[in-house]
């Protein structure tokens, strides 16, 4: 699939690679794992008629650099980040975050000290207990899944992918999201990220989330098997005076199952702006 990032942010872990299209008052896409800013393809250059859209892939994520030795924490994401919002110039964009782009989104403008005009978290890590299923396996056995043969790590890994969507992906697609972890060198990045994301990085800034006073809109896949309904219900008790949007009949990927339901969500006005 053809989605470039042809824009490089060099950062002492290796090179994020990044993207933009359109004009306007600027919105930052921020995706989680183990997908990248592929996942924004459709809704990125939706958005992109009205804005002026920025999207990257995390450091070792899709087009990013992948090698050994990198920092890929929730708190080195978060300080990656708002080094791109300085490098770009923004100071207060529309930011809008999905899985641990959530956590990444968060952290930075509680811990980083950086200003969003508005935040939008769907189907995202936050806080609470987070650490479970088969994530916490990867983070138990890290060098157990690193030894396992080619054949038997892509098929965890599209298992995976496709526990994530309710409806399916479209032909070509679940391709294009595995790519990345392919090969000796990508099945070493897929475990490398997922043995440093780890809840204790949530954990701190938990309790600054009931101080935050931009406006906040929650979305939620009602059928989400990764981050269950009762996960947007604890961001929603944390952030009292956030939106709360149910989407039903979609997954984890919103992107995937609902885009159009999600777009409208993304374009709508706050209730609290």
């Amino acid at each position: 699939m053809n989605w470039p990032l042809n824009e490089e942010f060099e950062t002492p872990g290796g090179v994020i690679r990044w993207g933009s299209a359109g004009s306007g008052d600027p919105l930052v896409l921020v995706h989680g794992t183990p997908c990248s800013s592929f996942l924004w393809r459709d809704i990125a250059l939706a958005l992109a008629r009205t804005r002026k859209v920025f999207f990257f892939d995390h450091l070792g994520f899709g087009q990013s650099e992948q090698r050994e030795g990198q920092d890929l924490s929730l708190a080195a994401h978060s300080a990656n980040f708002a080094q791109l919002l300085d490098h770009w110039g923004l100071s207060r964009p529309s930011v809008v975050a999905h899985d641990i782009g959530g956590a990444v989104a968060l952290r930075t403008l509680l811990l980083e000290q950086r200003s969003y005009r508005d935040l939008t978290l769907f189907d995202a890590v936050s806080g609470g207990a987070w650490e479970r299923g088969l994530f916490q396996l990867f983070l138990e056995h890290e060098e157990v899944f690193r030894r396992l043969p080619g054949y038997a790590h892509e098929a965890l890994v599209a298992a995976h992918l496709r526990h994530a969507t309710h409806i399916g992906f479209r032909p070509g697609i679940l391709d294009a999201f595995l790519a990345p972890w392919r090969g000796a060198q990508g099945q070493a990045a897929f475990y490398r990220q997922y043995s440093q994301i780890r809840q204790a990085d949530t954990a701190a800034y938990e309790r600054l989330l009931n101080g935050i006073s931009i406006p906040v809109r929650i979305v939620w896949g009602r059928e989400d098997r990764i981050l269950p309904p009762q996960y947007a219900e604890w961001l929603h008790e944390h952030v009292p005076h956030a939106e709360l949007h149910w989407i039903e009949g979609a997954g984890h990927l919103l992107q995937e199952d609902a885009p159009g339901r999600l777009l409208a969500c993304l374009t709508a006005d706050f209730a609290s702006a």
